[in-house]
């Protein structure tokens, strides 16, 4: 049997492995693990997934493994109280749902409460699918977790760009992770977790050990052999072990991206005047904060691909080989105008193409200058141009503008392989299945 059978007669089915809440024991939710035909050599999903990629399968597979874990949860009658997390391949974000599973998909919103599973791969992958898949998912009353956090040391940087509802910690952090290290994520994942009101869920606990480590990081969820491993769901779905009284994760609403960044301050009272000249040592100098320290997101719009001269790919391909994601946008930029340095096309008509940012968003920290040309004041020369300008350090306000480039930036050329979906024992494919 190979993966053309497998996905044509629909023969995926799913394994429910158990999260809990650590304080009670309860069971609040399962995750979904895809398994192929019993029996065969593509049982194992790694197998699975290994196959639809050589023949170009994996978005038919993916939502193929979307539509099983629902099916067996609606099978089970698992209801609204009991979560259902089900993973999306990266890679995938652009492939639009088969319309035989429409039926399906409208019947899980009305019967179950979803938590999708993306990886902080897919803000790397393709940043801009992953902002309107996040929002088309939030609007359709869907919650979002981001998986294996820790499992690369980029993953903190991106957290704040998918706000997830449940943040789930990489295993490894639970069961290997040095003192040092866990001091730093920790630090990090409890600071978002407390910002946002958002959960945490360890994943790979197995000993007493782990599950303090858990408690360390702040984790409320846990999920792990100690508590179950993948099976199919009970029919009772062990009731007198549930959570009564509805879900315990409140999901974030969905959240409108501005189309530029400077709709974020357009009405600031601290707007001020400058001419380009004026403006490039502010620039440059919020590009600085990404020179030294922990690894960040830098991206930035230059009205027109002319202005990202030489000086300044060679300064972004510099940032580009230290920081998670570096990229721009302006008026004809290329796909990748540097090594490294994403690139995002705009229309020359685009409102961005009058816009001047340049945003730098860390763990802890963030930045912003964020300029509009005024077309009332004319000159011939370029460095005499006027601009409207805000520099900010809030937060809030710098991702929301790097959420915004985000959304033009083109996806990266060589994806990173398959996302950890595929493990086979909700370990992650940190071991075989037992």
């Amino acid at each position: 049997m190979d993966v053309e059978d497998i996905v044509e007669s629909e023969l995926v089915t799913s394994m429910y492995q158990p999260i809990v809440e650590l304080d009670t024991g309860r069971i609040v939710a399962y995750e979904a693990l895809a398994r192929g035909p019993v029996g065969s050599d593509l049982e194992s999903p790694t197998a699975l997934f290994a196959a639809a990629a050589e023949r170009g399968m994996t978005a038919d597979l993916d939502w193929l493994c979307r539509a099983a874990a629902v099916r067996g949860a609606l099978a089970a009658g698992l209801g609204r109280e009991t979560m259902l997390f089900v993973n999306v391949e990266p890679s995938t974000l652009r492939s639009p749902r088969p319309q035989r599973f429409d039926d399906l998909d409208a019947l899980a919103r009305s019967q179950l409460s979803i938590v999708v599973e993306v990886t902080e791969r897919s803000v790397v992958n393709d940043p801009a699918a992953l902002i309107s898949t996040l929002g088309r998912i939030r609007a359709a009353g869907m919650g979002v977790a981001i998986d294996d956090l820790g499992a690369e040391p980029d993953s903190l940087v991106l957290l704040p760009f998918v706000a997830p509802d449940v943040t789930k910690l990489d295993l490894r952090l639970i069961q290997h992770a040095a003192d040092g290290e866990i001091s730093s994520i920790a630090g990090a994942v409890r600071a978002d977790a407390e910002r946002r009101g958002s959960w945490i869920l360890a994943e790979g606990i197995e000993t007493e050990a782990h599950l303090n480590r858990a408690l360390v990081f702040g984790a409320q969820l846990g999920q792990g052999w100690m508590f179950g491993l993948p099976a199919p769901l009970p029919t009772d779905l062990e009731r007198g072990r549930r959570r009564p009284g509805g879900s315990i994760i409140e999901l974030a609403r969905a959240r409108p991206v501005v189309a530029t960044p400077w709709e974020l301050v357009a009405d600031w009272p601290q707007r001020r005047n400058a001419d380009k000249g004026h403006l490039k040592p502010m620039s440059h100098h919020v590009e600085q904060r990404a020179v030294d320290g922990p690894s960040r997101v830098v991206l930035s719009a230059f009205q027109d691909a002319a202005f990202f001269t030489p000086g300044t790919r060679h300064r972004y391909e510099e940032l580009a080989r230290r920081h998670a994601l570096v990229g721009v946008v302006a008026s004809g930029m290329t796909t990748a105008p540097g090594i490294g340095v994403r690139g995002g096309a705009l229309e020359s008509c685009h409102p961005m193409a009058d816009e001047w940012t340049v945003t730098v968003v860390g763990p802890h920290d963030a930045a912003a200058l964020i300029a509009r040309k005024r077309t009332d004041v004319e000159t011939d020369i370029d460095d005499e141009e006027v601009f409207e300008y805000v520099i900010t350090h809030d937060r809030e306000t710098v991702i929301a503008a790097a959420r915004s480039l985000m959304q033009y930036l083109q996806p990266e050329q060589s994806p990173r392989p398959l996302s950890d979906r595929i493990s086979e024992d909700g370990r992650s494919n940190a071991a075989p299945n037992r």
